[in-house]
């Protein structure tokens, strides 16, 4: 494609990304790609993803619509929301539109309406033939991390990264949270996970939150509302405990503010990257790390990415005990919390080791 020059000729281009907010965090290089080469760029996000949507820089507007294909708990198929979806497209005049999918989904669903909607022009990344339904089909390249693979797609599409831009996760300044924190320094442990099998289970984690207080560092565990008797739990005597007290703005500053992170694979890792923030992965095998590890920043993963799940997709932990997560034990997380707050030297042989993307 021919990279767009002139301002006044610039698209109006509408990005798709319809998961979770983990996975629209994942595309906000793409999104700021698209941005540079467009007069007015919208985002169009699953209900989970709309408030991290609003965080990334580029977008002028954020639409929201519960894709029945997408999601743990996708709604039913119905006229009305598809015709709501639609007439929201046709108002919003877009020239161009690139849905950004994961590896193992498929982006005509949305192709289909976006064409219907009058939307001239959409690329994707797309296995399956897509009949009239892409003007671009792209192909990623095998194993490509989620982020560079929605980088990639915007590039083939002619959409750069601005200059001096690293392509980096990026969110928009988060607000002041030390009311919340204190000011003392702190490392975070966020406990819960959307997907059970991908975090620790509330006993584990509360002995993990007890040996690093007991090692001298102050913890804060965070959480959502729902996750407010978990978080309790997890924070026992031992910490700081923020369940249900922020939103996504303030999470990301409480994230901010730390030394490094706990978490396991969910989009609170991916908030942590994108303010700079180290992470400790516990990474479960059940999807693949090199697609969906903390991109661009320090990272320690941890758990068995050999054991009997990995690769399965499973929502919940089809071997007793959940070994892969359950099994690390508290010296290896002590280990990796000291290797990313300790000496920043620790951090660049890290980096170096391959850790960041």
């Amino acid at each position: 494609m021919t990279p767009f020059r002139s301002r006044s000729r610039l698209p109006r281009t509408l990005v798709v990304r319809l998961d979770s907010a983990g996975d629209v965090l994942l595309a906000g290089p793409a999104v700021r790609a698209v941005a540079a080469g467009s007069s007015y760029t919208a985002l169009l996000c699953g209900p989970q993803g709309a408030a991290a949507a609003r965080m990334l820089p580029g977008a002028d507007d954020v639409l929201t619509y519960d894709a029945p294909w997408v999601g743990l708990k996708p709604p039913p198929v119905t006229r009305a929301a598809t015709r709501r979806l639609m007439d929201t497209l046709t108002a919003g005049r877009f020239d161009r539109a690139l849905v950004l999918v994961s590896y193992h989904q498929s982006p005509l669903p949305i192709a289909l309406l976006l064409r219907l909607a009058g939307i001239g022009w959409t690329a994707a990344d797309s296995e399956d033939y897509p009949g009239a339904l892409l003007d671009l089909r792209h192909r990623r390249p095998p194993h490509r991390h989620e982020a560079l693979a929605a980088l990639d797609l915007a590039r083939a599409a002619g959409y750069a990264l601005p200059p001096g831009d690293d392509g980096g996760l990026r969110v928009t300044p988060p607000p002041p949270t030390t009311r919340l924190t204190g000011p003392e320094p702190y490392i975070v442990v966020h406990p819960g996970a959307a997907v059970p099998a991908r975090a620790w289970t509330p006993g584990r984690a509360a002995r993990a939150v007890a040996a690093l207080s007991a090692e001298g560092y102050r913890v804060v565990v965070t959480g959502g509302r729902a996750e407010r008797e978990l978080t309790a739990r997890v924070a026992g005597r031992h910490a700081l405990d923020l369940g249900g007290a922020t939103d996504l703005p303030h999470l990301a500053g409480v994230l901010a503010g730390a030394r490094v992170v706990v978490a396991g694979n969910t989009g609170p890792a991916h908030l942590a990257a994108a303010v700079g923030t180290p992470v400790v992965s516990l990474f479960a095998p059940v999807v693949p790390a090199e697609r969906w590890a903390p991109y661009g920043v320090p990272h320690v993963l941890l758990g068995d990415r050999y054991a009997a799940c990995a690769d399965t997709g499973a929502r919940h932990c089809p071997v007793p005990g959940h070994p892969c997560l359950d099994g690390i034990g508290d010296a290896e997380v002590l280990a990796a919390v000291a290797a990313l707050t300790d000496d920043p030297a620790d951090q660049e042989e890290q980096t170096e080791r391959g850790a960041a993307v």
